[in-house]
Protein backbone atom coordinates (compact mmCIF):
# COMPACT_ATOMS: atom_id res chain seq x y z
CA UNK A 1 0.00 0.00 0.00
CA UNK A 2 2.95 2.47 0.97
CA UNK A 3 4.12 1.59 -2.35
CA UNK A 4 1.02 2.28 -4.26
CA UNK A 5 0.76 5.57 -2.51
CA UNK A 6 4.11 6.56 -2.96
CA UNK A 7 3.96 5.90 -6.68
CA UNK A 8 0.49 7.73 -6.68
CA UNK A 9 2.67 10.84 -4.74
CA UNK A 10 5.19 10.73 -7.72
CA UNK A 11 2.81 10.44 -10.23
CA UNK A 12 1.06 13.76 -8.69
CA UNK A 13 3.85 15.82 -8.78
CA UNK A 14 4.94 14.69 -12.25
CA UNK A 15 1.45 15.86 -13.40
CA UNK A 16 1.78 18.97 -11.99
CA UNK A 17 5.10 20.08 -12.87
CA UNK A 18 4.10 19.26 -17.03
CA UNK A 19 1.37 21.34 -15.89
CA UNK A 20 2.89 24.30 -14.81
CA UNK A 21 5.69 23.94 -17.54
CA UNK A 22 2.99 24.24 -20.07
CA UNK A 23 1.12 27.10 -18.38
CA UNK A 24 4.29 28.87 -18.21
CA UNK A 25 5.01 27.80 -22.26
CA UNK A 26 1.86 29.34 -22.72
CA UNK A 27 2.25 32.74 -21.74
CA UNK A 28 4.85 33.54 -24.91
CA UNK A 29 3.95 36.08 -26.70
CA UNK A 30 2.98 34.08 -29.93
CA UNK A 31 0.11 32.62 -28.59
CA UNK A 32 -1.92 35.86 -27.99
CA UNK A 33 -4.23 36.76 -26.41
CA UNK A 34 -7.61 35.86 -25.38
CA UNK A 35 -10.52 38.23 -26.10
CA UNK A 36 -12.03 39.96 -23.43
CA UNK A 37 -13.19 43.29 -22.35
CA UNK A 38 -14.83 45.31 -25.74
CA UNK A 39 -13.63 42.85 -27.88
CA UNK A 40 -15.69 39.78 -25.90
CA UNK A 41 -18.65 42.03 -25.48
CA UNK A 42 -19.03 42.43 -29.23
CA UNK A 43 -18.19 38.71 -29.75
CA UNK A 44 -21.31 38.18 -27.23
CA UNK A 45 -23.74 40.00 -29.97
CA UNK A 46 -22.75 37.56 -33.04
CA UNK A 47 -25.15 35.52 -34.46
CA UNK A 48 -22.35 32.86 -34.94
CA UNK A 49 -21.31 33.31 -31.18
CA UNK A 50 -22.89 29.70 -29.43
CA UNK A 51 -22.33 28.16 -26.00
CA UNK A 52 -19.16 30.71 -26.16
CA UNK A 53 -17.48 29.54 -28.68
CA UNK A 54 -17.69 30.35 -32.68
CA UNK A 55 -19.88 27.91 -34.92
CA UNK A 56 -20.04 27.25 -38.59
CA UNK A 57 -23.13 27.63 -40.70
CA UNK A 58 -23.28 23.91 -40.98
CA UNK A 59 -22.28 21.18 -38.81
CA UNK A 60 -18.75 21.16 -39.10
CA UNK A 61 -16.44 18.16 -37.50
CA UNK A 62 -12.63 18.58 -37.71
CA UNK A 63 -12.19 15.20 -38.84
CA UNK A 64 -13.87 12.77 -41.36
CA UNK A 65 -15.87 9.60 -39.53
CA UNK A 66 -13.33 6.89 -38.71
CA UNK A 67 -10.59 8.98 -38.47
CA UNK A 68 -8.80 10.01 -35.22
CA UNK A 69 -5.98 12.46 -34.06
CA UNK A 70 -3.64 9.60 -33.56
CA UNK A 71 -4.09 8.38 -36.83
CA UNK A 72 -3.66 11.70 -38.91
CA UNK A 73 -0.55 12.72 -36.65
CA UNK A 74 1.13 9.44 -37.01
CA UNK A 75 0.62 9.91 -40.83
CA UNK A 76 1.96 13.40 -40.97
CA UNK A 77 5.27 12.60 -39.41
CA UNK A 78 5.74 8.99 -40.38
CA UNK A 79 4.64 8.58 -43.45
CA UNK A 80 7.22 8.17 -46.13
CA UNK A 81 7.53 8.19 -49.98
CA UNK A 82 5.45 11.29 -50.80
CA UNK A 83 6.95 14.20 -52.51
CA UNK A 84 5.54 16.82 -49.80
CA UNK A 85 8.35 19.53 -50.25
CA UNK A 86 10.06 20.47 -53.51
CA UNK A 87 13.77 19.17 -53.33
CA UNK A 88 15.12 22.58 -55.28
CA UNK A 89 14.28 26.01 -54.35
CA UNK A 90 11.31 27.16 -55.92
CA UNK A 91 11.24 29.65 -58.69
CA UNK A 92 10.82 33.31 -57.60
CA UNK A 93 11.32 37.29 -58.82
CA UNK A 94 12.31 39.36 -56.02
CA UNK A 95 10.27 42.61 -57.02
CA UNK A 96 11.28 46.32 -55.22
CA UNK A 97 7.69 46.56 -53.17
CA UNK A 98 8.74 49.95 -52.64
CA UNK A 99 8.65 51.25 -56.55
CA UNK A 100 5.54 49.48 -57.91
CA UNK A 101 3.72 50.63 -60.92
CA UNK A 102 0.63 52.56 -60.57
CA UNK A 103 -1.31 50.42 -62.31
CA UNK A 104 -3.92 47.93 -60.25
CA UNK A 105 -0.98 44.97 -59.33
CA UNK A 106 -0.79 41.95 -57.06
CA UNK A 107 2.01 40.09 -55.70
CA UNK A 108 1.66 36.50 -53.99
CA UNK A 109 4.20 35.52 -51.88
CA UNK A 110 3.17 31.97 -51.59
CA UNK A 111 0.33 30.09 -48.86
CA UNK A 112 -1.91 32.69 -48.42
CA UNK A 113 -0.02 36.17 -48.04
CA UNK A 114 -0.39 38.42 -50.74
CA UNK A 115 -0.06 42.70 -51.54
CA UNK A 116 -2.66 44.22 -53.71
CA UNK A 117 -1.79 47.35 -54.76
CA UNK A 118 -4.57 49.76 -56.27
CA UNK A 119 -5.24 53.79 -56.10
CA UNK A 120 -2.07 54.42 -54.69
CA UNK A 121 -3.39 51.64 -51.72
CA UNK A 122 -1.13 49.26 -50.36
CA UNK A 123 -3.66 45.92 -49.11
CA UNK A 124 -1.30 43.12 -47.46
CA UNK A 125 -3.10 40.07 -46.35
CA UNK A 126 -2.81 37.88 -44.13
CA UNK A 127 1.13 38.43 -43.82
CA UNK A 128 3.64 35.27 -42.79
CA UNK A 129 6.86 35.75 -43.78
CA UNK A 130 8.98 33.81 -40.68
CA UNK A 131 10.25 30.87 -41.60
CA UNK A 132 7.94 28.27 -40.00
CA UNK A 133 4.20 29.00 -39.46
CA UNK A 134 4.45 28.56 -35.67
CA UNK A 135 4.53 30.00 -31.77
CA UNK A 136 7.83 29.02 -31.69
CA UNK A 137 11.19 29.51 -34.57
CA UNK A 138 12.78 26.22 -33.46
CA UNK A 139 9.56 23.59 -34.27
CA UNK A 140 7.30 23.36 -36.93
CA UNK A 141 6.41 23.44 -40.73
CA UNK A 142 9.63 24.86 -42.60
CA UNK A 143 8.73 27.50 -45.68
CA UNK A 144 10.46 25.57 -48.76
CA UNK A 145 13.64 27.02 -49.97
CA UNK A 146 13.21 29.36 -51.82
CA UNK A 147 10.52 31.02 -50.48
CA UNK A 148 11.84 32.91 -47.91
CA UNK A 149 13.18 36.04 -50.19
CA UNK A 150 10.48 38.72 -48.66
CA UNK A 151 11.18 40.55 -45.20
CA UNK A 152 8.81 42.95 -43.25
CA UNK A 153 11.89 45.72 -44.22
CA UNK A 154 10.81 45.12 -48.18
CA UNK A 155 7.32 46.70 -47.63
CA UNK A 156 6.41 50.49 -48.17
CA UNK A 157 4.23 51.39 -45.84
CA UNK A 158 0.89 49.73 -45.50
CA UNK A 159 -2.55 51.48 -45.84
CA UNK A 160 -4.51 47.95 -44.52
CA UNK A 161 -3.60 45.03 -43.57
CA UNK A 162 -7.06 42.37 -43.57
CA UNK A 163 -6.39 38.94 -41.62
CA UNK A 164 -8.70 36.32 -42.43
CA UNK A 165 -8.40 33.79 -39.26
CA UNK A 166 -5.81 33.35 -36.43
CA UNK A 167 -4.00 30.28 -36.84
CA UNK A 168 0.17 30.60 -37.55
CA UNK A 169 0.03 30.21 -41.62
CA UNK A 170 -2.33 33.03 -41.45
CA UNK A 171 -1.35 35.69 -38.68
CA UNK A 172 2.57 35.21 -37.88
CA UNK A 173 3.27 37.19 -34.62
CA UNK A 174 7.02 38.40 -36.00
CA UNK A 175 5.64 39.86 -39.40
CA UNK A 176 2.80 41.42 -37.17
CA UNK A 177 5.18 43.27 -34.72
CA UNK A 178 7.67 44.31 -37.32
CA UNK A 179 4.70 45.63 -39.68
CA UNK A 180 2.54 47.20 -36.82
CA UNK A 181 4.23 50.73 -37.14
CA UNK A 182 3.75 51.21 -40.49
CA UNK A 183 0.46 50.05 -40.84
CA UNK A 184 -2.92 52.29 -40.67
CA UNK A 185 -5.73 49.81 -40.41
CA UNK A 186 -5.77 46.64 -39.27
CA UNK A 187 -9.27 44.31 -40.52
CA UNK A 188 -9.95 40.92 -39.27
CA UNK A 189 -12.46 39.05 -38.30
CA UNK A 190 -14.02 38.98 -34.38
CA UNK A 191 -12.00 38.81 -31.51
CA UNK A 192 -8.47 38.33 -33.81
CA UNK A 193 -7.89 42.24 -33.20
CA UNK A 194 -6.94 40.76 -29.12
CA UNK A 195 -4.10 39.29 -30.60
CA UNK A 196 -2.82 42.73 -32.46
CA UNK A 197 -3.95 44.84 -29.37
CA UNK A 198 -1.62 42.48 -27.08
CA UNK A 199 1.45 42.63 -29.70
CA UNK A 200 1.12 46.16 -29.29
CA UNK A 201 -0.79 47.61 -32.54
CA UNK A 202 -3.47 50.81 -31.27
CA UNK A 203 -6.90 49.68 -30.27
CA UNK A 204 -7.82 52.81 -32.34
CA UNK A 205 -5.88 50.69 -35.54
CA UNK A 206 -7.89 47.68 -35.55
CA UNK A 207 -11.95 46.75 -37.36
CA UNK A 208 -13.18 43.79 -36.37
CA UNK A 209 -15.80 42.25 -38.38
CA UNK A 210 -18.59 40.03 -37.98
CA UNK A 211 -20.04 37.87 -41.22
CA UNK A 212 -21.71 40.35 -43.75
CA UNK A 213 -20.46 43.21 -41.50
CA UNK A 214 -19.24 46.01 -44.29
CA UNK A 215 -16.41 48.83 -43.58
CA UNK A 216 -15.28 51.66 -45.29
CA UNK A 217 -11.58 51.08 -43.06
CA UNK A 218 -9.72 53.99 -45.29
CA UNK A 219 -11.45 56.27 -48.10
CA UNK A 220 -11.86 54.77 -50.93
CA UNK A 221 -11.85 51.00 -49.53
CA UNK A 222 -15.28 49.03 -49.07
CA UNK A 223 -15.02 46.08 -47.19
CA UNK A 224 -16.91 43.03 -45.94
CA UNK A 225 -16.66 40.14 -44.55
CA UNK A 226 -18.39 36.93 -45.41
CA UNK A 227 -18.63 33.34 -44.11
CA UNK A 228 -16.38 30.87 -44.28
CA UNK A 229 -16.51 27.25 -43.07
CA UNK A 230 -12.91 26.72 -40.39
CA UNK A 231 -12.36 26.85 -37.07
CA UNK A 232 -9.88 29.01 -35.32
CA UNK A 233 -7.05 29.15 -32.61
CA UNK A 234 -3.65 29.50 -31.32
CA UNK A 235 -3.43 27.23 -28.07
CA UNK A 236 -5.54 24.44 -26.55
CA UNK A 237 -9.03 25.86 -26.90
CA UNK A 238 -10.52 26.90 -30.54
CA UNK A 239 -12.98 29.10 -32.11
CA UNK A 240 -12.88 31.67 -29.82
CA UNK A 241 -12.16 34.08 -32.39
CA UNK A 242 -14.18 33.87 -35.79
CA UNK A 243 -12.83 33.58 -39.14
CA UNK A 244 -14.19 34.93 -42.54
CA UNK A 245 -13.71 35.32 -46.01
CA UNK A 246 -13.87 38.99 -47.40
CA UNK A 247 -15.02 41.24 -50.32
CA UNK A 248 -12.99 43.92 -51.40
CA UNK A 249 -14.26 46.79 -53.40
CA UNK A 250 -11.83 50.01 -54.62
CA UNK A 251 -11.23 51.92 -57.88
CA UNK A 252 -14.06 49.64 -60.06
CA UNK A 253 -12.15 46.30 -58.31
CA UNK A 254 -14.21 43.94 -57.21
CA UNK A 255 -11.78 41.20 -55.31
CA UNK A 256 -12.37 37.78 -53.30
CA UNK A 257 -10.24 37.35 -50.49
CA UNK A 258 -10.93 33.61 -49.50
CA UNK A 259 -8.91 33.19 -46.09
CA UNK A 260 -9.19 29.02 -45.35
CA UNK A 261 -12.44 27.63 -46.01
CA UNK A 262 -14.54 24.18 -46.18
CA UNK A 263 -16.47 23.88 -49.14
CA UNK A 264 -20.84 25.17 -48.89
CA UNK A 265 -23.45 26.88 -49.97
CA UNK A 266 -21.98 30.34 -48.42
CA UNK A 267 -19.81 30.28 -51.64
CA UNK A 268 -22.86 30.49 -53.96
CA UNK A 269 -24.32 33.37 -51.89
CA UNK A 270 -21.65 35.62 -51.61
CA UNK A 271 -21.06 35.47 -55.59
CA UNK A 272 -25.24 36.79 -55.97
CA UNK A 273 -24.82 39.15 -52.89
CA UNK A 274 -21.62 40.59 -54.10
CA UNK A 275 -20.54 39.39 -57.61
CA UNK A 276 -19.34 39.05 -60.03
CA UNK A 277 -15.23 39.45 -58.82
CA UNK A 278 -13.01 39.98 -61.30
CA UNK A 279 -10.46 37.91 -59.17
CA UNK A 280 -11.19 35.55 -56.23
CA UNK A 281 -8.08 34.20 -53.88
CA UNK A 282 -9.10 30.71 -52.93
CA UNK A 283 -7.84 28.32 -50.84
CA UNK A 284 -6.66 24.75 -52.96
CA UNK A 285 -4.15 22.85 -50.80
CA UNK A 286 -3.47 21.62 -47.40
CA UNK A 287 -6.44 19.58 -48.03
CA UNK A 288 -6.98 15.43 -46.89
CA UNK A 289 -9.77 13.07 -46.94
CA UNK A 290 -9.24 12.88 -43.06
CA UNK A 291 -10.57 16.16 -42.80
CA UNK A 292 -13.15 17.30 -45.93
CA UNK A 293 -15.50 19.97 -43.98
CA UNK A 294 -12.64 22.33 -43.24
CA UNK A 295 -10.51 22.80 -46.13
CA UNK A 296 -11.40 22.59 -49.60
CA UNK A 297 -10.49 19.75 -52.14
CA UNK A 298 -8.76 21.91 -55.38
CA UNK A 299 -12.19 20.60 -57.36
CA UNK A 300 -14.11 22.18 -55.10
CA UNK A 301 -11.91 25.53 -55.27
CA UNK A 302 -12.81 26.07 -58.95
CA UNK A 303 -16.19 25.26 -58.12
CA UNK A 304 -16.13 27.95 -55.50
CA UNK A 305 -14.92 30.21 -57.97
CA UNK A 306 -17.78 29.39 -60.68
CA UNK A 307 -20.11 30.02 -57.65
CA UNK A 308 -19.14 33.38 -56.82
CA UNK A 309 -19.16 33.88 -60.55
CA UNK A 310 -15.19 34.86 -60.20
CA UNK A 311 -13.58 36.11 -63.82
CA UNK A 312 -10.52 34.95 -62.67
CA UNK A 313 -9.83 32.03 -60.26
CA UNK A 314 -6.47 32.40 -58.06
CA UNK A 315 -5.21 29.23 -56.19
CA UNK A 316 -3.62 29.79 -52.94
CA UNK A 317 -2.93 28.15 -49.56
CA UNK A 318 0.02 25.92 -51.52
CA UNK A 319 3.53 26.47 -52.55
CA UNK A 320 5.12 27.42 -49.06
CA UNK A 321 4.57 25.37 -45.99
CA UNK A 322 4.20 21.23 -45.67
CA UNK A 323 0.84 21.22 -43.54
CA UNK A 324 -0.72 18.32 -45.09
CA UNK A 325 -0.01 14.65 -46.35
CA UNK A 326 -0.57 15.40 -50.36
CA UNK A 327 2.45 15.73 -52.30
CA UNK A 328 3.27 19.78 -52.75
CA UNK A 329 2.42 20.36 -56.11
CA UNK A 330 -0.87 18.34 -56.29
CA UNK A 331 -2.77 21.44 -55.34
CA UNK A 332 -2.15 23.40 -58.34
CA UNK A 333 -2.29 20.42 -60.66
CA UNK A 334 -5.67 19.02 -60.15
CA UNK A 335 -6.97 22.50 -59.42
CA UNK A 336 -5.95 23.48 -62.74
CA UNK A 337 -6.58 20.16 -64.48
CA UNK A 338 -10.63 20.56 -63.05
CA UNK A 339 -10.54 24.20 -63.91
CA UNK A 340 -9.41 23.27 -68.15
CA UNK A 341 -12.64 21.09 -67.81
CA UNK A 342 -15.20 23.70 -66.75
CA UNK A 343 -13.44 26.62 -68.70
CA UNK A 344 -12.60 28.83 -65.75
CA UNK A 345 -9.81 31.30 -66.31
CA UNK A 346 -6.99 30.65 -63.76
CA UNK A 347 -4.02 32.82 -62.59
CA UNK A 348 -0.56 30.82 -61.50
CA UNK A 349 2.02 33.81 -60.35
CA UNK A 350 5.31 32.13 -59.40
CA UNK A 351 6.69 33.38 -55.62
CA UNK A 352 7.17 37.68 -55.86
CA UNK A 353 6.04 38.14 -59.75
CA UNK A 354 3.79 41.54 -60.24
CA UNK A 355 0.48 40.39 -62.17
CA UNK A 356 -1.76 43.38 -63.50
CA UNK A 357 -4.89 42.74 -62.56
CA UNK A 358 -6.43 45.30 -65.74
CA UNK A 359 -4.62 42.01 -67.61
CA UNK A 360 -4.32 39.17 -65.70
CA UNK A 361 -1.89 36.26 -67.30
CA UNK A 362 -3.18 33.09 -67.82
CA UNK A 363 -1.90 30.18 -65.84
CA UNK A 364 1.22 29.04 -66.70
CA UNK A 365 3.05 26.12 -65.11
CA UNK A 366 6.50 27.53 -63.51
CA UNK A 367 7.08 24.72 -60.52
CA UNK A 368 9.64 22.78 -61.32
CA UNK A 369 8.90 18.71 -62.48
CA UNK A 370 4.96 18.96 -62.52
CA UNK A 371 3.82 15.27 -61.41
CA UNK A 372 -0.06 15.20 -61.21
CA UNK A 373 -0.95 12.36 -58.58
CA UNK A 374 -4.46 11.42 -58.28
CA UNK A 375 -5.79 11.14 -54.72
Amino acid sequence: MKLLLRSLKVFAIILVVLAAIIFVFMQQRPFGKTPSGEHLAKIRQSPQYKNNRFENLKETPMLAEGTSYMKMLGEFFFSKGIDREPADSLPHIKTDLKSLPGQPVMIWFGHSSYLISIGGKKILVDPVFSERPSPVQYAGSKSYNGTMIYTADDFPDIDLVIISHDHYDHLDYNTIVQLKDRVKVFCTPLGVGSHLVHWGVPQEHVHELDWWESINPIPGIDLVATPARHFSGRGLVNNKTLWASFVLKTEGKNIFIGGDSGYDDSFKKIGEKYGPFDIAMLECGQYDKQWPYIHMMPEESVQASIDLQAKVYMPVHWAKFKLALHPWREPVERALTHAAKLNVTAATPRIGEVIHLDNIPAAAPWWPDPIFVSR
